[in-house]
């Protein structure tokens, strides 16, 4: 798991652990990135299934209940099977998008 912070981004990428071990880590150092947008990038796992993605779940509506951004990245994973809880986007690039779409969003009360 490498650990990058980029302003108020915190970009956590996934590379040999479990997702579930993952979560748990997450869980665990959760108070390290709670004020800031996180993106997971899961690009370099070579499978991706929904009940992977499910394991976010909790840590993400958390953080997003914080008014802060949890975005998950991957282009693995059907995006129709997934609970409208969650953000994945395919690109890096597209997460960044998703936060700033967020922050004006959050900046103009909705």
């Amino acid at each position: 798991m490498i650990f990058d912070k980029d302003g108020n981004i915190s970009i956590i990428t996934q590379e040999k652990v479990s997702i579930v071990e993952l979560v748990k880590k997450l869980q665990n150092i959760y108070y390290r990135f709670k004020n800031d947008n996180i993106i997971v990038n899961l690009t370099s796992l070579k499978q991706l299934t929904t009940e992977d993605v499910i394991e976010f779940l909790q840590v993400s509506s958390k953080h997003r209940s914080q008014k802060h951004s949890f975005v998950l990245v991957s282009d693995k994973i059907d995006l129709d099977d997934i609970p409208d809880e969650l953000i994945i986007v395919p690109t890096l690039q597209e997460a960044y998008d998703v936060i700033e779409m967020e922050d004006i969003e959050r900046d103009l009360g909705f």
